[in-house]
């Protein structure tokens, strides 16, 4: 069942099929984007001097652990095939937060969120396209390339109405690379998912591998703030909260729809970080950023709630 085609969100049952409901796909991913949302504010409370990438990769080790242990029964079954494929999934896995976060360090909040969550829906696209699961959809390019421009628009305001926005070359192609491993894992989940297997086998499987390919990440840095209340705290919420359920949730969607329309769901991310950088931490957010803010939410509420693509 090829990803790209519309009739992959279809829910077969024994008395026949019927069309995929936004409660069954759409609906679990933009609940798993709102949780990955909260993540910025969370890893802010660290404390003092603890390492970017350590914060992130303390979260994939423990959640993780979290998602293999409750497969429970559901153990991954595969073909030498599939099983290169699950790899390449923990593979990437491991490399967001490795990428990711010293983006952010590097090159600022604003700008590694826009790069890294704008470009995920693109190559997630590509990638399919390229690997011959169908061209994109017309819906899907014209949700996707409003709700990039609401994303932007959104994280980018106070740049454009008169603020500096750090540049770092590498820290971009850091923060591309994330994007990339991104797309890459929920196009492989998606496909090992389409191939039969439980979302929660796939999953489990992929994130137990990757955290303890990131586990010398977090060992080799410096582990004092896990030594305090307030770092057990915030690695402890990035484990269950933004890794074992959104990724449960995220795997659920998963198998009702496309990893292309579910990476451009996420983008609902950093329009959830905003308002609770609004709401929590005080931030004041310019009328270009609403405005972009406005665009976003009717892009992804076009993709939610449009029905089936046609071709």
């Amino acid at each position: 069942m090829a990803l790209s085609d519309s009739k992959s969100v279809v829910v077969v049952e024994r008395s026949g099929v019927r069309a995929r409901s936004p409660l069954s796909g759409p609906v679990p991913i933009l609940v798993a984007a709102m949780l990955w949302g909260t993540t910025g504010t969370t890893s802010s409370l660290a404390p003092a001097g603890a390492p970017a990438a350590a914060i992130g990769s303390a979260g994939l080790v423990l959640g993780g652990l979290l998602l293999y242990l409750s497969t429970g029964a559901a153990r991954l079954v595969c073909t030498r095939g599939e099983w290169w494929l699950v790899i390449a999934g923990a593979l990437a896995v491991a490399g967001y937060p490795v990428t990711f976060y010293p983006a952010v360090a590097r090159t600022g909040v604003a700008v590694a969120t826009v790069i890294a969550l704008g470009s995920a829906p693109v190559f997630a696209g590509l990638l399919a396209w390229v690997a011959g699961q169908g061209r994109p959809t017309g819906r899907w390019v014209g949700a996707t390339a409003a709700a990039v421009l609401g994303c932007v628009v959104l994280v980018l305001g106070p740049q454009l109405t008169g603020g500096t926005a750090p540049v770092d070359p590498l820290g971009i192609v850091l923060a591309a690379f994330g994007g990339l491993t991104y797309a890459v894992y929920s196009l492989i989940g998606g496909r090992l998912i389409a191939h039969g297997h439980s979302s929660n086998a796939v999953l489990g499987t992929m994130f137990g591998i990757a955290g303890l390919l990131v586990l010398p990440v977090v060992l080799c840095a410096d582990t004092t703030w896990l030594h305090s209340g307030r770092g057990i705290a915030v690695a402890a919420h990035l484990a269950v909260f933004t890794t074992f359920v959104a990724y449960r949730l995220f795997g659920y969607g998963l198998r009702h729809t496309t990893a292309q329309v579910a990476t451009t769901l996420t983008l609902a991310e950093p329009a959830v970080a905003a308002v609770l950088g609004v709401v929590v931490v005080g931030e004041r957010l310019p009328i270009v950023s609403w405005c972009g803010l406005v665009v976003l939410a009717l892009g992804l509420a076009f993709l939610t709630l449009g029905g089936r693509d046609r071709r």
